[in-house]
């Protein structure tokens, strides 16, 4: 973990009359984590129970140099590593730990597929992602997997401590250049995108969904019990709907819309 800190400014929410977020929705999620994000005081501090954390990354370095500078804060409890995404299930059933701190590029089964589990076996327990990546797909896929916040491996010690807290607490935390990401991502269009899925019929969406799964229109046909040419026409005004023309576009708007669920 870097010692530095990170200078960029995060925009306004509360300010901008474009962001009104519904409860349970991006824009809320998004809005309560940054209002989370400020540091707790010393007094705070000695009054914290422990938080029992189970590491998950399938490098040994990061494991060693995260345990190492989480050592320093009495409240915090490593109770468990596990080097991929299977041993991480089998250890979060054993150890039950409050916290998982997730990697998501691993081998066996990713840091997504395992959150998703998580998030329906085992509810209570509370995944807090550690990635370099901080693009706009992995920001929307991480929220929609049920991760209770994202913090990038580069970010200093402390703001690791304070997202651990903040999750601990019930609140979503984010480092602030994701947090940007995804409001910047929100102002763009978000809305836009959630109006276009309303407007697709229950029909359609049966239909997107087996085009993310990697159906052919036959296999789809076959399946739904309708013609070929029928499919056919429920792909196109899905995607003149979405103003998506490709499988692939179609394939990631459905996996952000939890049409589809992530798997390893």
């Amino acid at each position: 973990m870097k010692s530095g800190h990170l200078t960029a400014s995060v925009p306004s929410v509360a300010a901008n009359p474009m962001f009104q977020p519904t409860p349970g929705g991006l824009g809320a999620h998004i809005q309560s984590a940054l209002a989370a994000s400020r540091p707790h005081s010393a007094a705070e501090g000695r009054l914290k129970k422990k938080i029992r954390l189970l590491l998950v990354d399938d490098h040994p370095v990061v494991r060693k140099g995260i345990a190492s500078c989480l050592a320093r804060h009495d409240h915090l409890l490593i109770v468990g590593e596990a080097s991929d995404g299977q041993e991480g299930v089998r250890l979060a059933r054993e150890v039950q730990p409050d916290i998982v701190l997730m990697d998501i590029d691993m081998p066996h089964m990713s840091g997504l597929a395992v959150t998703e589990l998580l998030r329906k076996e085992m509810p209570k327990v509370k995944v807090l992602i550690l990635s370099m990546h901080s693009n706009t797909e992995y920001v929307l896929r991480i929220i929609q997997s049920g991760a209770c916040g994202y913090v990038l491996k580069e970010a200093p010690t402390e703001e690791l401590v304070r997202a651990i807290d903040t999750v601990s607490n019930g609140e979503a935390f984010f480092s602030p250049e994701v947090a940007r990401v995804a409001l910047n991502k929100y102002v763009r269009g978000v809305g836009s995108a959630e109006v276009a899925t309303a407007q697709l019929t229950n029909r359609e969406r049966e239909v997107l969904i087996q085009i993310a799964e990697g159906l052919s229109n036959k296999e789809i046909s076959a399946k739904l019990g309708v013609g070929v040419r029928t499919v056919e026409t429920h792909r196109e005004r899905i995607m003149r709907k979405l103003h998506i023309h490709s499988v692939a576009g179609l394939t990631k708007f459905a996996i952000s819309k939890g049409l589809v669920s992530l798997n390893g």
